[in-house]
């Protein structure tokens, strides 16, 4: 295997949150941080796996460009007959402990049963730059293939010595070795006990080709399913132990606010509590949560605001903040096509902030033991929440680890470590491990958010519905998903970014979301000027068969060109390339007259990812997906005034209820002669046009702005505007 980074990191312009300034700059005190580091605090944490007293460091590393070599950084096989698996990838819901689980068994020949996988542990696991991105499918599950039948091959090697035979004669299956000639056989445990697997994997390994796989491919339940539903799992706010405290921070009244002074003898004055005031960052621990509350409520604080935009300048401050382009493509002679175009149309298209919304807030256990700092947390990057700690503690990196134990749910939003920063500078100045959770307000206010941005879209076509102009303008959203698939001769496309007003990042699928609604709502609207079949008009300028594929898989499961639309009933369809995956989604929608209400009554959606590696799993992800995107598409946006979240709890921010979702139907198309592609974003990006292309067949109304319903019910616009 060669120095080369298995996970190739593409860098997009909307991962605001990984090229943010760090989140605080400590002001430490010398004697403060050494009489705390060298007490040697210890607590005994409750955590499913026990990871606290495991061995240290396995392949760990501090460089994207040294992964390590060796099987044994990877893989053990135990003197049980146990498999355990080491990658810096983490589980936050979408099963890929299970996907993983199947690579690895289908190249050693093993049970998924008999395979455990230690994710996300800085100190036990291979560097990884974070679990995002759609890319644990494509990158670390060959990863893990090639390291399994390095094993495997190694293993037969083993035996074929132990044996005096040829290696090419023996046989790997369901966790030992054969010999057919001789009706031998010899268990993995007995080869390996004593031995290391020193083997170098090769980044040209011999893998099982999908048409032979026996294991992969196939619809296995969730590994440690019953342990989620029973809750027996535990994540970080479950961490229990006798020493631990409770932290709280003081957050300010608006974004950017600067504290001018802060009164502070009666929260110190409450027994057992710890008050810490370290530059901008102002918190308390306590013995139990409610003291901490009741600490952080007793702070006398003074603050100086900053002048804020509220939302209803949000669209016209994006435009006239717009910094010169950082994406621009550009072919052929726009002006002549559009002037040479029979049919021209642009439009403006809009996009909200909205929130992650997951379920499980940000947390985070930090603990001080023998001059170094471990944090159990919820992230998505174990090792960029790692470099964050070492970075705000000015700590060598070897004395950080930090322990991921899953998540409840990240969408691309728990890619920074602010909890686990926070709880550590508690724990620093307490000198005992400190628990942080965030409240959801909390959730709702200092997270980022997926960015808000302002689309538009010029275009020309011929009588025939060729397209033959497009120029297409994303101000702040970001640039995934920002190419057109569709065959135009000249065109131009931009990425304009700004400054935010709120704190932005990333969220599932990125801006792919809103440069696919913006695309597919205008495709829609030349099929409809040039009075043609919007399928029609999106096939006859497309060339990519696979994108094609999808998008008659589609059509044909909801029976379109059957189903017509009709005043109070519409089908609409969208769809496009993202992430190695290709998507088509049709949507169904009644209009109730009397009320102006719109209901979504069916989805279907065809996905075609390469090879299926788990087919529920996948059709799984794809509903949750579509789910998912249901409240971006309708009614999520967050409300914003002063500097202030004014919707930062679930009663006030509508997030889909299992009302408002439809029967879900998704088509898998498996492509065994492609590599597998993930399937956690590109879902998600064919909904929302769908349901507007839906709602205009049928009410002849177009909705351009995300989300299209915020009041549950058609705006009072103009039909055809």
């Amino acid at each position: 295997m060669t120095s080369k980074p298995y996970d190739e990191f593409v860098f997009e312009p909307e991962r605001y949150e990984l090229r943010s300034p760090p989140a605080y700059y400590f002001d430490l005190d010398r004697r403060e941080f050494f009489r705390v580091v060298g007490a040697g605090v210890a607590v005994a944490l409750v955590c499913r796996s026990g990871l606290a007293g495991q061995e240290p460091g396995r392949g760990r590393r501090g460089s994207q460009e040294s992964l390590p070599k060796e099987i044994g950084a990877w893989l053990h096989v135990g003197e049980s007959g146990e498999v355990t698996v080491f990658t810096g990838k983490v589980e936050m819901g979408q099963n890929i402990r299970t996907s993983l689980a199947q690579a690895v068994a289908e190249e050693l020949r093993v049970p998924v049963a008999s395979i455990r996988l230690v994710m996300g542990d800085t100190d036990l696991t291979p560097f990884d730059m974070g679990t995002f991105g759609s890319r644990t499918t494509p990158t670390m599950s060959p990863q893990l293939r090639r390291v399994a039948a390095a094993a495997r091959d190694l293993l037969v090697e083993l035996a074929a010595k132990r044996w005096n035979a040829k290696p090419g004669k023996l046989k790997a299956e369901d966790g030992k070795i054969s010999d057919p000639a001789s009706g031998r056989s010899i268990e993995y445990k007995e080869l390996a006990t004593g031995q290391a697997l020193a083997k170098a994997v090769i980044d040209d390994e011999p893998l099982t080709p999908p048409t032979e796989w026996k294991v992969t491919g196939k619809s296995l339940s969730k590994v440690n399913g019953a342990d989620f539903v029973t809750g027996k799992h535990r994540y970080t706010p479950d961490l229990k132990g006798p020493e631990i405290l409770h932290g709280k921070v003081l957050r300010p009244p608006s974004f950017g606010a600067a504290l001018t002074s802060l009164g502070a003898r009666a929260a110190e004055a409450m027994p057992g509590v710890t008050v810490v005031r370290d530059g901008n960052f102002v918190g308390v621990a306590a013995k139990s949560e409610p003291e901490a509350t009741r600490a952080v409520a007793a702070l006398k604080a003074e603050w100086k605001p900053v002048p804020q935009i509220p939302r209803r300048e949000l669209f016209d401050y994006l435009k006239k903040n717009a910094r010169p382009s950082e994406d621009r493509q550009e072919t052929g002679s726009l002006a002549s096509a559009l002037s040479s175009a029979d049919h021209r149309l642009e439009a403006t298209y809009t996009v909200e902030y909205i929130a992650h919304a997951p379920l499980e807030p940000r947390a985070a256990v930090a603990e001080w033991r023998d001059g170094k700092l471990t944090v159990w947390t919820g992230t998505q990057r174990p090792f960029g929440v790692r470099d964050e700690l070492v970075e705000a503690f000015r700590l060598p990196l070897d004395r950080v680890r930090v322990i991921m134990p899953d998540t409840g749910a990240g969408f691309g939003g728990k890619h920074t470590g602010d909890a686990a920063i926070e709880a550590a500078r508690l724990a620093k100045a307490a000198g005992r491990p400190v628990k942080l959770v965030w409240t959801r307000e909390e959730e709702f206010t200092w997270a980022y958010f997926r960015p808000a941005g302002v689309i538009e879209v010029r275009s020309g076509a011929h009588a025939d519905g060729t397209l033959t102009a497009w120029e297409f303008h994303n101000y702040n959203s970001g640039g995934a998903g920002i190419r057109t698939p569709y065959e135009v001769g000249s065109q131009r496309i931009e990425f304009h970014p700004v400054d935010s007003p709120l704190r932005q990042g990333s969220y599932r699928a990125l801006a792919a979301t809103a440069n696919h609604f913006a695309r597919e709502s205008h495709m829609d609207d030349v099929a409809h000027q040039l009075k043609m079949d919007p399928l029609e008009f999106r096939l006859k300028n497309l060339k990519d068969d696979r994108l094609r594929a999808v998008f008659q898989a589609a059509a044909k499961q909801i029976g379109w060109g059957g189903a017509k639309s009709s005043s109070g009933r519409g089908f609409g369809i969208g769809g496009g390339f993202e992430k190695g995956g290709y998507v088509a989604t049709c949507a169904e929608v009644t209009l109730d007259r009397a009320t102006g209400s719109v209901r979504v009554v069916r989805v279907v959606t065809a996905f075609d990812c390469g090879a299926v590696v788990n087919p529920d799993g996948l059709k799984n992800q794809i509903a949750g997906a579509n789910v998912m995107g249901l409240g971006g598409a309708l009614f999520e946006a967050i409300d914003f005034e002063n500097g202030r979240v004014l919707n930062n709890l679930f009663s006030l921010y509508r997030v889909p209820r299992f009302s408002d979702v439809p029967p879900i139907e998704v088509v898998l198309v498996d492509r065994k002669d492609q590599p597998s592609a993930g399937a956690g974003e590109t879902p998600l990006v064919g909904l929302a046009p769908a349901i507007g292309n839906a709602i205009f067949a049928a009410t002849s109304i177009r909705l351009r702005s995300l989300p299209m319903l915020p009041e549950g019910k058609l705006p009072k616009v103009n039909p055809g505007a």
